[in-house]
């Protein structure tokens, strides 16, 4: 009896074990039929997704994976999935704006128009628009999928925050302790630390959209030369010890450009053929996984011609 039992036992592991291997060798045959047509770069790009997963800056086919391309209408400097069966709205318009109005008022003011040189129209708008607004719209950007969005518009709808907290008169008086303390330049000091700090934050995320849209990044671009321009305003004073006029009106006019490119990149996320008779171009860069695609599809056409 226990002789009868050992054996059905080690016919039933022969059985498992055989049904394991045909398994596994019916998982290598579909393997190699998925793979047989692969490009080398195509080979690659699934080793690194494998690994890393699908960020907004992988190199991916478009073509054949279904992601979109680099969209600034999307907060997307990268391909991505769509959102349409999400049921959620995109939301990098909303921040986009919040940004864009919130800088618009202060360039306007580092600008000197029409004389007005206190930002403390500023605090309300940074704190309501600029700042809750914008940091919604970055968490909302991270339900979606979008890590690069979510990073941006938090990190800036933060910066708008803690830029109304600094200013505000009477509240927190962070630049009256300072400047009791050790006086007005020591404030200027801190405050052109603060915006170096930014600027430098900044480059990080212009380098990101380097392969995405002329529009996403010009953004970038623009706002990068705004936060170095008033770092260096504030940190490099004229012979009164205040922020260098010149030097803060040159920041002030670069913050005028990145508000009216995030305005463009926003309108470009809400205008469709639904509600619009165009679409905002936005042009993809030669080198970006958009216009690779292009050149490839118009070599071909010429190869069949």
């Amino acid at each position: 009896m226990a002789t009868t039992t050992g054996h059905d036992g080690a016919g039933y592991q022969n059985k498992e074990y055989t049904s394991s291997a045909d398994s596994g060798e019916a998982a290598r045959h579909q393997e190699a039929n998925i793979t047989r047509n692969m490009t080398a770069e195509q080979h690659e790009t699934a080793k690194k997704a494998a690994r890393f997963g699908y960020g907004p800056l992988a190199q991916i086919n478009t073509a054949e994976s279904g992601l979109l391309p680099a969209f600034g209408g999307e907060f997307q400097p990268g391909t991505y999935k769509g959102v349409e069966s999400r049921k959620f709205a995109n939301p990098a318009p909303l921040g986009l704006s919040a940004f864009a109005l919130t800088t618009f008022v202060l360039s306007l003011i580092n600008m000197d128009t029409r004389s007005v040189a206190e930002p403390n129209i500023v605090v309300a708008i940074a704190f309501g628009y600029g700042g809750l607004v914008q940091l919604l719209a970055g968490m909302w950007e991270m339900a979606v999928g979008n890590t690069f969005g979510a990073t941006a518009l938090s990190s800036y709808g933060g910066f708008w925050i803690a830029f109304g907290i600094i200013l505000t008169p009477g509240g927190f008086e962070i630049a009256a302790s300072i400047e009791a303390g050790q006086g007005a330049g020591a404030f200027y000091d801190s405050f052109g630390f603060f915006l170096m700090g930014w600027f430098i934050f900044t480059t990080i995320l212009l380098i990101a959209t380097l392969r995405s849209t002329v529009a996403f990044f010009c953004l970038f671009f623009t706002l990068d030369m705004t936060f170095l321009l008033l770092g260096i305003g504030y940190l490099q004073r004229d012979a009164t010890n205040s922020p260098n006029p010149p030097i803060i009106k040159a920041g002030g006019f670069f913050g005028l450009l990145a508000a009216f490119l995030a305005w463009y990149n926003a309108m470009a996320g809400i205008l469709d053929t639904s509600n619009s008779f165009f679409i905002v171009p936005v042009a993809h860069f030669p080198w970006s996984v958009t216009g690779s695609n292009r050149r490839k599809e118009q070599k071909a056409e010429r190869t069949n011609v």
